[in-house]
């Protein structure tokens, strides 16, 4: 499996990240003064629940995405159903190279 990269100045080849993050920083970030780390940690949560829970998205015909998780989960057979949230790894993480062996 390899490796794509969106390339620089290009933000719109990934356009839902682009439209997540838009909405993250006009609700969350810019209207929000964290106190602390902890207090960011709980408020930044509480927020991506809303957003993944019980928030309607257009995308999903105005269905929560919990409600439209529920409703494919019924549809799939039982023998094709994840048992968590990812049925198997998507990728493996980059191998580290050893910066001291090259000095």
């Amino acid at each position: 499996m390899e490796w794509h990269y969106i390339a620089p100045g290009e933000p719109m080849q990934n356009g839902y990240v682009e439209s997540f993050n838009g909405r993250m920083r006009d609700e969350l970030l810019n209207e929000t003064l964290f106190l602390s780390l902890e207090h960011a940690r709980v408020v930044i949560s509480a927020w991506a629940e809303d957003y993944n829970q019980e928030r309607p998205h257009s995308s999903l015909g105005y269905e929560t995405p919990a409600a439209f998780a529920a409703e494919l989960h019924k549809q799939w057979p039982a023998s094709l159903r994840p048992t968590g949230s990812a049925a198997q790894a998507i990728a493996q993480p980059a191998l580290m190279r050893n910066k001291a062996a090259r000095l």
